[in-house]
């Protein structure tokens, strides 16, 4: 198996599947449906069109920068002024990072590659109000979901990584394999974008963590050293 590999970044993202109405909802990380949308939208394809293709892949997404929640409270009238529009809350995540990893063909991989690195329609994180920063595609790798998003390097902003340790713990959540226990259920899985009848079918879900290397983290210092951590074998109370 081979693995696309995305960076997910940008000042807003939003990533809603449970979203209703007036409460516009977001995870915490990026969907599934969602990141096959950006995929679509990268080869120029319309919702209308058919993406039996895509919707085999296998889908992992690690937190490299969690953000922090925003509500946009949105107040609109009609061009005229004289009808008010339904008042509207709107979550969004602010300054995160996510790295989102595909699994499938590779030749299906290299050609999404390519799509995402031109692509034929603007791509945006979850919202249209949301465009990504620097590249998206980090190429293919072989290997599969769960190895890839152990060996990446930390995605985080170069502030966060400069503080970190030279390896970071990190969440991540994968598409469950046969025989996994299941950590929870999401209703991400495209079915159909069309917007006549859009569907979105159930997706198992494994919540799990892995150990990522930080290539700019500071050098472990030695148990005991001057401003290091205490021995295993150190009492405070020894004294008193």
């Amino acid at each position: 198996m081979s693995v696309l590999l995305l960076r997910l970044a940008g000042p807003l993202q939003a990533w809603g599947s449970t979203s209703r109405f007036t409460q516009r909802h977001t995870e915490i990380a990026p969907t599934k449906s969602g990141v096959i949308g950006l995929l679509a939208a990268a080869r120029g394809q319309r919702r209308t069109d058919p993406l039996t293709d895509l919707f085999g892949l296998d889908f992992g997404v690690r937190i490299d920068q969690p953000g922090q929640i925003l509500r946009d409270f949105q107040v609109a009238r009609s061009l005229d002024g004289r009808d008010s529009m339904p008042l509207t809350n709107r979550y969004y995540l602010s300054d995160a990072v996510f790295l989102a990893a595909i699994g499938g063909d590779s030749e299906l991989l290299d050609g999404l590659h390519e799509a995402v690195r031109r692509p034929q329609f603007p791509l945006y994180l979850g919202r249209r109000s949301c465009p990504p920063v620097a590249p998206v595609t980090l190429g293919v790798r072989p290997g599969t979901v769960a190895e890839v998003l152990s060996d990446v390097p930390w995605q985080a902003a170069k502030r966060l990584r400069e503080r970190g340790p030279s390896t970071v713990r990190l969440e991540v959540l994968l598409d469950a394999p046969p025989g996994a226990e299941v950590t929870e259920t999401l209703q991400d899985e495209p079915v159909s974008f069309d917007p006549a009848h859009r569907q979105y079918g159930w997706r198992a879900v494994v919540r799990t963590r892995v150990h990522a290397p930080n290539p700019d983290g500071r050098p472990p210092v030695a148990t005991g050293a001057p401003g290091g951590p205490a021995p295993a074998d150190h009492d405070p109370l020894t004294w008193l």
